[in-house]
């Protein structure tokens, strides 16, 4: 661990001390976690989780969220979000993503004012800086602070840190919302988000840490780390997992050479704005 990181750190926590009081948007993935812990650390009884649970989180990470803020004694607060029955969300644009963060996060402050907290805080970071992603217009629109991003602090870095606190999240691997896995102006609907993430389910039980199942029609694009591509193509394992995803729904199923990588469903997004440029 280097001083740069402890300067960092040290940084992080005296902007959480500024607040005074704070709500995180916890999801219970590597970056909130790390974010909500330290808040805690910093502010105490001061710092709430507020944990949104639209459809388009796995059940599983639901309950991790609860089970992290229950050994942690933090007060969590869960409110249903039922974003998917907004017509901006569920036909898929390439903003979907805005107006899903515009609808949830404006509950969450809602539910942050009504319990006395003045600031709302989420856990991007320097990594997501770059990629498309439009939901970041929504949390400087409403006012959403980001204490990650501020104090310079990378995924790496998080990682690094949650290793030393004893955070149970440090190599968690990463996994966006199941909206993420629908390619842009396929209608999102409960039946698809259900095959997915019994598709993904599928693929941790059988050993996989990181890895996406992207939906295409009824096309399922699987990614893999590059490493993993020739695990998957043994006989035995190729074979349950093609049919296992054809009993989930899915007509074709196709493993992506490329391998994982986030945000590839924004590949043709960010390909035709170079070109208009």
């Amino acid at each position: 661990m280097n001083n740069t990181l402890y300067e960092k750190q040290a940084k992080l926590k005296e902007l959480l001390l500024s607040y005074g009081n704070l709500a995180v948007a916890f999801s219970g993935g590597v970056d909130s976690t790390f974010l909500l812990q330290t808040a805690h650390d910093v502010l105490g009884d001061r710092a709430l989780a507020v944990t949104a649970a639209p459809v388009f989180v796995p059940p599983r990470e639901l309950q991790e969220a609860k089970d992290f803020c229950s050994s942690r004694g933090i007060q969590q607060i869960v409110i249903p979000a039922e974003a998917l029955n907004i017509d901006s969300v569920r036909h898929n644009p390439p903003d979907r993503c805005y107006h899903c963060k515009h609808e949830i996060f404006g509950n969450i402050l809602r539910v942050a004012g009504e319990n006395g907290i003045s600031f709302v805080a989420e856990g991007s970071n320097t990594d997501d800086v770059g990629d498309y992603r439009p939901g970041m217009r929504a949390i400087r629109e409403l006012g959403v602070k980001s204490p990650l991003l501020e104090a310079g602090l990378s995924k790496e870095d998080i990682r690094a840190l949650s290793r030393e606190m004893g955070l149970p999240t440090w190599d968690k691997p990463s996994f966006a919302c199941l909206a993420s896995r629908f390619v842009y102006g396929e209608q999102i609907t409960d039946e698809r988000l259900f095959m997915v993430d019994r598709a993904e389910q599928l693929l941790m039980d059988l050993g996989f840490r990181q890895f996406r199942v992207r939906i295409h029609g009824d096309l399922a694009r699987i990614e893999l780390l590059p490493e993993d591509l020739e695990t998957l193509i043994r006989q035995d394992l190729r074979e349950k997992v093609y049919r296992s995803l054809k009993e989930y729904g899915f007509s074709y199923v196709t493993l992506d050479l490329a391998g994982y990588r986030t945000g590839s469903m924004n590949e043709t997004i960010l390909r035709n704005t170079a070109e208009q440029a």
